[in-house]
């Protein structure tokens, strides 16, 4: 088990959604937070809530499609003398539209997000991993495991995660990796996903208005990252299609072709 007493998680998305409660999760332990996000307000609430559990808590805004922000806050963590000793990249944007209805920059703006902007962060950070270690937490999704109608940019971007963190963890041993791999989680992720223009929906689906407790979530998720888990499957009765696609793929299409893609 891992010991998080007065080490320092980096966690991006920190403000909201499973970010955010993972957050707590970890000051809980004992671990104190580095909060990322693209808005200072809530990620001060947070902080806030942190720093009641006892622990140090500070939040930076950062854009992950936006390298110089990355580059502000690397600075920034050397400058003030942090040592990272853990990673939650959690920052992400997910999609609802079909394949061919949506336009290329969206692709690439998930692809920036979800996928280039932590493996961005990672490498900017690469001496201080190689020379003290880092567990590294990487939120995917069960659409990370298989492809899911009106989600291909997201896909797209989820499957890469486990390529890359997967690799990274089998070339370095100072670099462990834990993949969290959740279902249907009650967020606002539908709310915040894109178009086939690369708008926000504003629209919450149903099978995420009625998915699986956020909290519950990170429970489940810190108790993996503290054993070291290579990788978490987090949710309801929705995740029953992980094992589907692994063991019995034809029942698998059955039900991506028929299910609500909501």
């Amino acid at each position: 088990m891992l010991d998080f007493k007065n080490k320092t998680a980096l966690i991006t998305g920190g403000g909201t959604g499973i970010g955010e409660a993972l957050a707590y999760q970890y000051a809980k332990k004992g671990a104190n937070v580095i909060l990322t996000g693209r808005r200072m307000e809530p990620l001060q609430e947070v902080q806030k809530k942190c720093m009641e559990l006892g622990v140090k808590a500070w939040c930076k805004t950062v854009d992950m499609e936006k390298s110089e922000t990355i580059d502000e806050l690397v600075t920034w963590i050397h400058n003030e003398g942090h040592q990272i000793d853990f990673l939650l990249l959690n920052a992400g944007i997910s999609q609802r539209a079909l394949t061919l209805e949506t336009d290329i920059s969206v692709d690439r703006r998930l692809m920036e997000v979800n996928y280039f902007g932590g493996i961005y962060l990672v490498k900017s950070l690469k001496e201080m991993f190689l020379k003290n270690g880092v567990h590294i937490a990487v939120v995917s999704s069960v659409s990370g495991v298989f492809g899911f109608p009106v989600r291909s940019a997201y896909c797209a971007s989820k499957h890469a995660i486990h390529g890359f963190y997967e690799t990274i963890a089998l070339e370095y041993p100072q670099i462990k990796t834990t993949i969290l791999i959740p279902g249907r989680i009650h967020t606002d992720v539908s709310k915040n996903a894109l178009d086939g223009k690369g708008n926000a929906t504003g629209i919450m689906d149903p099978g995420q208005a009625n998915g699986y407790d956020v909290n519950k979530c990170a429970r489940v998720a810190i108790k993996a990252i503290a054993r070291c888990k290579h990788h978490k499957v987090i949710g309801g009765f929705d995740t029953i299609m992980v094992p589907f696609y692994k063991y019995i793929p034809w029942l698998f299409r059955l039900i991506a072709r028929n299910v609500s893609a909501r």
